[in-house]
C-alpha cells in the first residue's frame, strides 16, 4: 500500500475477530475459524496489508506457519489489562508471544477500575504506560493506549490529560483512536452518562459529532498523537445488539453497524446508509491530517469488526464482507485525498 506520489502509504490491517463469513444459518460466534483459514480469507480479499491479532500461547505456532505460508505479516495486537492484577506481568507474556510471530504493535486496553475497585488514577495510568513503553522497546514492539468503552478512556475528557502527562516525561503518547466508541454515544444520554459527559455534551464542552467544530476527533488529531486508527462502523445512538447479551445479562451496547446493507433476517434493526457518514468522516480526517503533517505519528489503520456482545456476536450479516467494503472505502479515500492534495501543490 505504498505510493511514490507522496509519503509511504499507511498499512491497513484486518482484525482477526471479524474474519467470519457469517450468515443467518451461521451467525457470528465466539468460535473462530482456524488461523490458516482466517489468513487465507484476508489475503484473498486483496485489500489488506497485515493481520491484526494477538497470538495466544497455544496458537503461536499456527500464526508463524500462516505468516510463512501466505507471506503475510501479523503486525497489530491488543489485550485488556487491569491495574492491580500484574498488568506488566501479563504484558510480558503477551509481548513474548507477539514477538515470536513478528508482531510490531500492541494496543493496551486498560480497564476503568483497579483490582481493588477504585477508578484508576492518572498517575497509575502514566506509570503503567511508561513501564509498558520500556517493556515494548526491549522487544521491538511499540505500545499504545486506546479510547474504548469499559476502559479508563471511556471518560473521553481524560485522554488529553493522560497524554500530556506522559509527554511531560519525555515519552511519546501513542494513541489508538477507535472513534466508534464516541460515535455510538451521539444522541444517547444513557451512554453519555456512563462516560460522565451528559452536561459537557449539553453545553458544548465535549463534542462527539465529527462534523461539528471542536469535536474530539479533531482535538485528538490536533494533538498529533494518533498512532493507530481503528475503523469499526458505528452510528449515532447505535441500536443495542438484541441478539447477544453481555456478562450483565443485558443486550450488547451497539458499537458496531453493518457497512453493507443486510439482507432480511440478517440484522435486528432498520439499516440506513447515511448513518455511516460519521464513520467515513473520521477516516477522511485521519488520512487528511496524516498527508498534511510531515510529523504525523500515524503508522497503521485497521478495520475492526469483532465478535463480542457489544459488537457483532449473534448477527447474521456477513461481517467479513463489511470489513472488506470498509477497507475498499479507506483505500479509495486515500487515493482521492492524495490526488486532491497533489493538485494544489
Amino acid at each position: 500500500m505504498e505510493t511514490s506520489q507522496m509519503k509511504p502509504r499507511i498499512k491497513l490491517g484486518c482484525a482477526g475477530r471479524g474474519v467470519q463469513p457469517s450468515s443467518p444459518s451461521r451467525p457470528v460466534s465466539l468460535q473462530e475459524l482456524p488461523v490458516d483459514t482466517q489468513f487465507r480469507m484476508v489475503v484473498e480479499s486483496g485489500v489488506f496489508d497485515f493481520f491484526d491479532r494477538l497470538p495466544l500461547a497455544d496458537k503461536v505456532g499456527e500464526y508463524i506457519a500462516a505468516v510463512e505460508k501466505y507471506d503475510f505479516p501479523v503486525l497489530g495486537s491488543a489485550w485488556t489489562y487491569r491495574i492491580g492484577e500484574d498488568p506488566l506481568g501479563v504484558l510480558a507474556h503477551n509481548l513474548s508471544n507477539a514477538a515470536a510471530a513478528g508482531v510490531r504493535y500492541h494496543n493496551m486496553m486498560v480497564l476503568t477500575h483497579h483490582a481493588d475497585g477504585h477508578v484508576v488514577t492518572d498517575e497509575e495510568l502514566v506509570d503503567l504506560y511508561l513501564r509498558a513503553h520500556e517493556a515494548g522497546e526491549r522487544c521491538g514492539i511499540q505500545i499504545g493506549f486506546e479510547v474504548h468503552i469499559l476502559m479508563w478512556s471511556e471518560d473521553f475528557r481524560r485522554v488529553a490529560v493522560v497524554a500530556e502527562k506522559v509527554r511531560e516525561r519525555g515519552v511519546p503518547f501513542r494513541f489508538v483512536m477507535d472513534y466508534s466508541h464516541c460515535i455510538f454515544k451521539i444522541g444517547n444520554p444513557d451512554e453519555q452518562a456512563i462516560s460522565g459527559i451528559v452536561d459537557d455534551v449539553k453545553y458544548g464542552r465535549v463534542v462527539l459529532d465529527p462534523f461539528e467544530p471542536g469535536n474530539l476527533a479533531d482535538s485528538w488529531l490536533g494533538m498529533n498523537m494518533v498512532w493507530w486508527q481503528q475503523n469499526r462502523p458505528a452510528v449515532p445512538n447505535g441500536p443495542l445488539n438484541r441478539w447477544a447479551k453481555g456478562d450483565d445479562g443485558q443486550p450488547g451496547r451497539g458499537v458496531q453497524y453493518p457497512y453493507v446493507r443486510p439482507n432480511p433476517g440478517e440484522w435486528y434493526d432498520d439499516w440506513h446508509a447515511w448513518l455511516l457518514e460519521p464513520t467515513r468522516e473520521v477516516v477522511r480526517k485521519t488520512i487528511r491530517h496524516h498527508l498534511t503533517h510531515d510529523d504525523s505519528p500515524l503508522e497503521l489503520m485497521t478495520v475492526d469488526y469483532i465478535n463480542l456482545p457489544d459488537y457483532g456476536l449473534g448477527v447474521g450479516y456477513n461481517t467479513f464482507e463489511s470489513s472488506v467494503a470498509v477497507a475498499r472505502f479507506i483505500r479509495d479515500t486515500y487515493d482521492q485525498l492524495e490526488r486532491e492534495l497533489a493538485a494544489v501543490q
